[in-house]
């Protein structure tokens, strides 16, 4: 090699590096067949079943919270009635029994006034109490919702499952201290009684006077029974309000 001779012209070039994959021998690499990855059954019993419907998947208690449209007053409705229940129970075997007592008197009074003020409002669309007018007479009074904003099904089946169970669970309780002579432990599930079968009675009630008053405004506005007209349409239209009203309060 000369001097005169450029450093880069005496340098050969690489050979072009293959791509793919590099037979391990001369002879050329047969053609692999597709990989195909199927689950096994081994798999399929390792992992968690999976919800075959919408119905599955908003199931079970968190799924019930998720399509209530107020979980908050569901929830206390369901807390204060499930807790002053526990500790009555438990009150006979772990806990003292006047401590007990009054956190179920408490428990007790706070799920009344939740469940009337609170809950029936905002659950149902249902309220009721009861007032005293200037005579001294007391009557009950009974609201209802507007009948264009329907409650959410899930918080009105919640809501009356709670309603019509937990005083059926204070009669079973009551049965069972009478037949092993509790006597002591009778007056405060008289006063659970009396303060579950008040709501029930109320919210019954206010139920059905709102199906009464909705089904004589849609008879007033709809049903006017035109051709009849004077003294004889009125007693008439009267007839088919008190009648539409009577099946729904009954």
């Amino acid at each position: 090699m000369s001097m005169s001779t450029p450093l880069l012209d005496t340098i050969e070039q690489d050979e072009p590096f293959p791509r793919g994959n590099i037979p391990s021998s001369g002879a050329p690499a047969a053609p692999r067949a597709p990989v195909v990855l199927t689950p096994t059954a081994r798999a399929n019993s390792n992992s968690a079943p999976m919800a075959s419907n919408e119905g599955d998947a908003e199931s079970g208690i968190a799924g019930i919270f998720r399509q209530s449209a107020h979980p908050v007053p569901l929830f206390f409705l369901f807390a204060f009635r499930v807790a002053a229940l526990s500790i009555y129970i438990i009150s006979g075997y772990f806990a003292d029994f006047v401590l007990s007592t009054v956190l179920v008197v408490v428990l007790l009074a706070m799920d009344f006034w939740n469940c009337r003020n609170v809950a029936g409002r905002t659950l149902v669309g249902l309220r009721f109490w009861n007032q005293v007018d200037e005579d001294g007479e007391s009557y009950w009074v009974f609201e209802s919702r507007d009948p264009s904003r329907p409650a959410n099904p899930v918080d009105s089946k919640m809501f009356w499952i709670a309603v019509y169970s937990f005083p059926v669970a204070w009669i079973v309780i009551l049965i069972l201290a009478l037949v092993r002579l509790s006597f002591s432990s009778v007056p405060i599930i008289v006063l659970a009684l009396i303060f579950n079968f008040a709501n029930a009675i109320g919210f019954t009630y206010a139920d059905r006077d709102a199906k009464q008053r909705w089904a004589s405004g849609i008879v007033s506005s709809n049903w006017s029974l035109p051709g009849l007209g004077g003294i004889g349409g009125q007693l008439l239209t009267g007839a088919v309000k008190n009648g539409v009203g009577r099946v729904f309060s009954s």
